[in-house]
């Protein structure tokens, strides 16, 4: 029984990132194929299906957008700075 991690689910993911709003945040982005991203910005926007990060690059335009089960499958990883 000790083996078993206990498990997220969607209601978790949301609640966390509602308590990250408009604050800054590190951001991993599994691509696949032992690729990923990362990058820091600010969680600009919480909407019911998905949240939008706006990141610090000056030279990129616009925000990225995740969906709830990124964060709860593992593919994107979100973290307060």
């Amino acid at each position: 029984m000790g083996m078993i991690k206990p498990t997220k689910n969607i209601k978790d993911v949301k609640q966390m990132v509602r308590d990250y709003a408009d604050s800054r945040v590190a951001v991993r982005v599994n691509l696949g194929r032992n690729k990923s991203v990362s990058f820091s910005g600010v969680l600009s926007g919480i909407y019911p299906a998905l949240f939008t990060v706006r990141p610090d690059d000056k030279d990129y335009l616009g925000k990225t957008a995740y969906s709830y089960s990124d964060v709860l499958c593992g593919n994107v990883k979100i973290k307060r700075l």
